[in-house]
């Protein structure tokens, strides 16, 4: 079957995998000259990501090019303690989360779809698609056109895909946090922890990578996005000092060496057409989650649609049915978003009882996770690649 992939991310480059190791004929268009470049800093890959990867034959690659985190823990802004569980697994579960540069994830799953048969043109940004009962024609800003039978939109929160199926589906608006991240040197660390301080203006994480390596990201509450643009790497360092004043926070941001991104965080509001009769939605693009489990999902949706064309009757029927596997798993990982969203831009009373609930629920906290971690698709996943 002929497939066109908008985007090359994560999302894309997996799908493209997936559908290429069952023989289909995909080509993958890319708006940017190089998708693996300047793409962000860090990112965590929980456990049922990395099962995805594993059946696609990536997982040693990824874990060789990142990070094992076995712990995570949350903090209150004086410091306390507040809990220390798995990170992103069960506890008896012996696979272990995964932090990694983003753009090194996505180099790897776009090298996999390249050597599985896939083709990239980069440098092609939608503009515009025909959909026919034969087929779809995707249309391009340089002129191009090209015509295929499944047309997968894996082209991010702003997807120009979800706006050419559905002109009233809502825009990312901006979320009310915005992001930097960076790189530390510190000294003696405890490796594999995830730490979290919840802070005076947002949150502040850092992952120990190795003994003198720490990665982190501060998201920071602010009601009105700022202008990012023009802030250069120097100025960060001048002002986040200020917003994360924390014992913990300050001093990792004193071993700073390295500032890697800036960027606005955005939400959707829920997006209710995800496909038509040969267009769907895949990632970022129907549903934007966080909380670790980004990547995650854009991985098991693009080893579902690949399971699901591969076992339907036609490609109408393939894409209800991945609508209908996907569907009630992201709408109860959204709500799960919402709720980690909100608590990061708390006041000085609510940080007060969220750090008291906090320490009530996080010995719960795995059962209340286990969804996330135990999930085996109704549709069959993707085959097993050595």
């Amino acid at each position: 079957m002929r497939t066109i992939v908008i985007g090359g991310g994560i999302a894309g480059a997996t799908a493209a995998l997936a559908l290429r190791l069952d023989g289909h004929d995909v080509t993958i268009y890319e708006a940017y000259e190089d998708p693996t470049g300047d793409v962000g800093g860090h990112l965590s890959l929980a456990v049922n990501g990395l099962r995805g990867l594993e059946r696609l034959g990536c997982l040693r690659e990824v874990q060789a090019a990142g990070y094992d985190i076995e712990r995570m823990r949350f903090h209150s802004e004086g410091g306390r303690l507040l809990g220390d569980v798995p990170r992103l697994r069960r506890q008896r579960d012996s696979l272990r989360s995964v932090t990694i540069m983003r753009g090194r994830l996505v180099a790897i799953l776009r090298r996999a779809a390249l050597d599985a048969g896939a083709h990239i043109v980069t440098g092609e940004r939608l503009v515009g698609m025909l959909e026919a009962p034969v087929g779809v024609t995707a249309e391009f800003a340089s002129g191009r056109r090209d015509t295929t039978e499944l047309l997968v939109g894996a082209d991010g929160i702003h997807s120009t895909v979800r706006g050419l199926l559905d002109p009233s589906a809502p825009r990312a608006e901006y979320a009310g946090l915005y992001g930097v991240a960076g790189i530390s040197t510190i000294q003696a660390a405890e490796t594999g922890i995830w730490n979290l301080t919840f802070g005076r203006n947002g949150v502040f994480v850092y992952s120990t990578v190795d003994e003198r390596t720490a990665w982190w990201a501060a998201q920071i509450a602010d009601p009105v996005p700022p202008q990012l643009r023009g802030i250069d790497e120097a100025e960060w360092r001048r002002r986040l000092p200020g917003l994360f004043q924390e014992a913990v926070p300050s001093a990792v941001l004193a071993a700073t060496n390295e500032v890697l991104a800036a960027t606005h965080m955005h939400v959707c509001n829920p997006i209710r057409t995800w496909h038509s009769e040969r267009v769907i939605l895949i990632g970022d693009a129907a549903h934007p989650v966080g909380v670790g489990q980004g990547a995650s999902m854009s991985i098991e949706d693009a080893l579902v649609i690949a399971a699901a064309v591969r076992t339907a009757p036609t490609i109408t029927a393939a894409l209800e049915a991945y609508d209908a596997e996907r569907r009630p798993r992201i709408a109860r990982l959204l709500r799960h978003a919402d709720n980690a969203r909100n608590g990061k831009k708390p006041g000085p009373v609510k940080r007060y009882l969220d750090a008291a609930k906090m320490r009530l629920l996080l010995p719960f906290y795995e059962r209340a996770q286990a969804y996330l971690y135990d999930y085996e698709p109704t549709v069959s996943a993707a085959r097993t690649s050595g």
